[in-house]
């Protein structure tokens, strides 16, 4: 199976995003940080804390979440070359290939340890922090999402 893309920054963004709020230490940092502004609008609403504490915890959460939302994705968009260049990706038996006009490259199936779907990317995994997206938009249609994402389910079976 072989398909082309590029990259659309709004579609990479989100696929960013995606994976951010994917790993366990930032969900398990959320959850925390989202329980600490229920608590704080509680005790605010309470009268046991003053508006001043309020605010700073306010303060502290929307800046967690814009960090996360934007901040974060886009320092990535804008370092990572990836983005700019069109691909063409081989999928064979026993490897993969990604090819673009300054050359290519294999991997065999053995060096992916997972990957993830969102909605607009199959995300594959070398490790927990390194990953390639693969946009659906690649494929001709449906059928060959459909493809594809049983390829990426029979080569990486839970080891």
């Amino acid at each position: 199976m072989t398909i082309h893309f590029g990259y659309e920054k709004g579609q990479v963004l989100q696929a960013l995003r995606y994976h951010f709020i994917s790993r366990p230490e930032i969900k398990t940092m959320l959850i925390v940080v989202n329980i600490f502004a229920l608590a704080s609008v509680t005790l605010y609403a309470l009268h046991k804390i003053t508006p001043l504490a309020f605010l700073v915890g306010s303060g502290l959460w929307i800046v967690l979440m814009i960090s996360f939302w934007f901040i974060l994705p886009g320092i990535v968009y804008k370092r990572a070359e990836t983005f700019q260049h069109n691909f063409t990706m081989h999928f064979k038996q026993d490897e993969f290939t990604v090819a673009h006009e300054n050359g290519s490259r294999s991997w065999p199936w053995k060096a992916l340890n997972n990957f993830i779907e969102s909605p607009h990317f199959f995300h594959l995994y070398f490790d927990s922090r390194s990953f390639f997206l693969v946009p659906k938009s690649g494929c001709r249609d449906k059928d060959e999402v459909f493809e594809l994402r049983e390829i990426l389910k029979e080569k990486l079976k839970k080891k």
